[in-house]
């Protein structure tokens, strides 16, 4: 186990997932979602140094790594952003928790979005890390972005061709994710990469994380577009990469103030993946914006 001893265990059933954590930690309660292609152990720089001051609690979303990976529809529901919120409420609920902390990461950060959307009464206060809001990103698609993101457009194509390239050496398309999404010579743990690629690996985390992705160009944008007006009520951090594909095509502040009321942040000296990257900068910044709530 690559978090310390002192983090259990567990799994939870939902309304129609079994999803897998680790928690650890006293205080108010931390709910830390990690992104594509990853797990929850892409926290294990950020979770142990939080524990010291909150009860941080790391799940795998439903799709990815040992949590269950639920049969899709074709509207893709299942997969939603919506679906994927209500696993975390229901998670969050199981230890006791009707309010509580969320910082998210990739697509953590797009479930924390929408959590914040559909159960603001939940949410205290929320981070999001190295996105602009989906809805944006897809409106504002031209060659910069689609050239950027192909993995967006790659990922939704229909009747198992995404699944079945990736399959052919899952380990070879993880690896190059990382490398062209950091920053030039960032550093990964071994261990955490080799959890990565062993979850990744089996055909139905394949399926299942592609799924996540054609539900995001079709019904999330749905769910997106009916709430168009609503935003994030709760106080919002926005942390991105100064080195990366986020910095280098958004206003990012601008963007988020569109789409909550309290928004502040900034870009750390990394590239996408903040947590391993610059985890002493996160850390600090979540200690900072959250505070002892």
């Amino acid at each position: 186990m690559i978090f310390r001893n002192d983090f259990d265990e567990m799994k939870v059933k939902t309304t129609d997932a079994e999803i897998n954590l680790v928690h650890g930690g006293s205080g108010s309660p931390l709910l830390l979602l990690h992104g594509y292609p990853q797990t929850h152990v892409m926290w294990h720089k950020v979770a142990p140094n939080l524990a010291s001051n909150y009860h941080v609690i790391c799940p795998d979303l439903r799709g990815y790594g040992d949590s269950s990976k639920p049969l899709s529809t074709l509207d893709h529901y299942p997969y939603s952003k919506r679906a994927m919120a209500q696993d975390m409420v229901e998670v969050m609920a199981s230890l006791g928790y009707t309010e509580f902390l969320v910082a998210g990461h990739d697509r953590g950060a797009r479930v924390t979005h929408r959590m914040a959307l559909d159960y603001p009464e939940r949410i205290v206060k929320a981070c999001v890390m190295d996105i602009a809001p989906t809805y944006y990103m897809f409106k504002n698609t031209d060659q910069h972005f689609a050239t950027g993101y192909y993995h967006w457009f790659f990922l939704i194509q229909p009747d198992g061709l995404p699944e079945h390239l990736i399959s052919a050496d899952p380990d070879y398309f993880l690896t190059e994710k990382l490398k062209r999404w950091s920053a030039p010579g960032a550093v990964f743990v071994e261990e955490a990469v080799a959890e990565y690629v062993r979850c990744f690996s089996e055909p139905e985390s394949i399926h299942a994380s592609c799924e996540d992705y054609r539900a995001a160009a079709s019904i999330d944008l749905k769910h997106d577009e009916e709430d168009i007006d609503k935003k994030v009520q709760c106080p919002l951090l926005v942390l991105w990469g100064s080195k990366g594909f986020v910095h280098r095509t958004y206003d990012v502040l601008r963007v988020w103030r569109d789409r909550a009321k309290q928004v502040k942040g900034r870009a750390l000296n990394c590239g996408h993946f903040l947590p391993e990257e610059d985890s002493a900068a996160v850390c600090e910044e979540l200690y900072h914006f959250f505070g002892n709530t």
